[in-house]
């Protein structure tokens, strides 16, 4: 165990009592030096760190020798009109690596989680035991539901103990997940192996032309990066990275060095960023055209023709590739954008392999979904939130303060910008949001559906249109936060009400919580 790495970008100390006036413009000189110095600093130490950032192998590298393993259907009944599924977390070993087998955390299993798949219009209810000899929590990223089903910090399920969220799937189609979210302790579980797909389904999409026949043409597709010690366990630690823990090898849904065979003319590759620090540029190694056809929240209103897709921890993407027979395509990652600070490694990710003879594929359609318009007219409110070091417009998380409250059945405008060079993404728990501007510009096509997360390039603003519906809960707070989960773990967090109008908010803490969480990341 370490303590936690001191935030890179701390607030300047306050300033001293005004001096008598013959000194004042040397205190102004130092006033604005200070800050200036602290930051060039500051910014000195974190590009001198990026260089030693571990990195998986370079691309052209990776022997793609194991076949991907393809998550399993979680099972469900349907009792008194409701789907129930069943998800135990507990301790699991992996063969991940040659050199031994690996502890892991895994739901229903070793390692990761089944996929769920439920209908728009479905009441769910997830029954959850806790197999762990710790607390965990389970969040449903990207779910739109009531506060109390979230499963956030506030719905902590202790050590054999179990909890049953009930909810109405009430969202498009979209391709979503679900992880722990304990305060202090996210980074931890999710990299041990807690993490799942969800994937909502409804008429609209089901009548469309896309490739849906899961575990043949439609896959998910989680990449994380980590690292192994000698004996196969999970290795590698903070250091002095400020972003979190990285790692030097690529798993796909656990696998190393993975290949899918690909027996249709068209594939749906459902991509999440399952890391918890790194952020990737999805592109083929051969420059392939793909089909961008959903993010996070669902169906982009056409498909963009894109060569690359870049997603930060969190996000999500359906794309659709064409192939050809007896080809292979390589999916890698493509260095990110500079102003991210997040790296400039090329590398492998997964190798597409076509079958000799292939199953014809419908063309896709030229329309996938009605997005109705993103307008700021009607906004109730502007909120800005600035991302720096460590924190949120200069706070950190606290588990028994609202930052503020909305009101349910009302839409607000965001305004989000990352002020420093360490690398930051913004998500926020029940809603999906539209990005209405990026520096005052339209957003790209890839930005133009619904999210629930983006990656913050340094002093670069996204405005963002978000709206809160159905759900009313005064106790029981939703979050906004940064998905580097060791940002996240380290108190990069806020929480917010949803409120009826005129109701008065009454935020409840956890019990037991004590808001002492510093001592859990190593």
């Amino acid at each position: 165990m370490v303590s936690a790495a001191p935030d890179p970008f701390p607030a300047p100390p306050p300033a001293p009592p005004v001096p008598p006036r013959r000194r004042r413009g040397g205190l102004i000189a130092v006033l604005i030096a200070a800050p200036l110095v602290l930051a060039v600093a500051a910014g000195a130490v974190w590009f001198g760190l990026k260089s030693g950032r571990p990195t998986p192998p370079a691309a052209g590298a990776v022997t793609f020798a194991q076949p991907l393993r393809i998550p399993e259907l979680a099972p469900s009944t349907v009792e008194d009109g409701v789907r129930v599924f069943r998800l135990e977390a507990a301790e699991g070993r992996s063969s991940l690596v040659p050199q031994g087998t690996t502890p892991t955390l895994g739901y229903n299993g070793d390692y990761l989680g089944p996929t769920l798949v439920a209908e728009r219009g479905e009441r769910v209810r997830v029954e959850v035991r806790n197999g762990l000899d710790e607390s965990t929590t389970v969040h449903w990223h990207g779910m739109h539901l009531p506060a109390a089903m979230d499963g956030g910090p506030h719905s902590p399920i202790a050590a054999g103990a179990s909890w049953s969220p009930e909810w109405t799937i009430d969202q498009p189609a979209a391709s979503l997940w679900y992880h722990p979210h304990l305060h202090g302790r996210t980074r931890e579980q999710v990299d041990a192996g807690l993490a799942g797909m969800f994937l909502v389904t409804d008429e609209e999409e089901a009548g469309l032309a896309l490739p849906r026949d899961y575990g043949v043409d439609d896959v998910p597709v989680i990449v994380q990066d980590r690292s192994f010690s000698a004996d196969g366990a999970f290795a590698g630690g903070l250091g002095m990275q400020f972003d979190g823990v990285l790692g030097d090898t690529i798993l796909v849904n656990g696998t190393v060095g993975p290949f899918l065979d690909v027996s249709t003319e068209k594939v749906r590759l459902r991509l999440l960023n399952g890391s918890s620090a790194r952020m990737y540029d999805f592109a083929f190694a051969d420059g392939r055209e793909f089909a961008l056809v959903g993010t996070d929240g669902g169906l982009l209103a056409a498909p963009v023709p894109s060569t690359s897709i870049p997603l930060s921890p969190g996000e999500r993407a359906e794309i659709v590739v064409s192939m050809r027979p007896g080809e292979r395509a390589v999916l890698r990652s493509q260095a990110p954008d500079p102003a991210l600070n997040a790296g400039s490694a090329v590398f492998d990710v997964l190798e597409l392999r076509a079958e000799a003879s292939l199953t014809p594929s419908p063309v896709l359609p030229e329309t996938l979904a009605a997005l109705p318009d993103a307008s700021d007219a009607d906004a109730a409110a502007e909120r800005s939130f600035v991302m720096s070091g460590h924190s949120i417009n200069d706070r950190q998380m606290d588990l028994g303060r609202a930052d503020f409250t909305a009101t349910v059945d009302t839409s607000e405008v965001w305004t989000v910008r990352n002020e420093n060079p360490l690398p930051h993404s913004f998500h926020v728990h029940d809603t999906q949001f539209r990005v209405l501007s990026v520096d005052g510009e339209a957003p790209p096509a890839r930005l133009s559906g619904w999210k629930d997360t983006i990656a913050l390039e340094w002093n670069r603003e996204y405005r963002l249109l978000v709206r809160f519906e159905d759900y009313a809960d005064p106790t029981t707070p939703y979050m906004y936060h940064c998905h580097l989960l060791w940002h996240e773990d380290q108190g990069m967090m806020g929480q917010f009400l949803v409120v009826e109008e005129g109701q008065q908010p009454d935020l409840r803490r956890p019990e037991g919580d004590s808001d002492d969480h510093s001592a859990h990341d190593h």
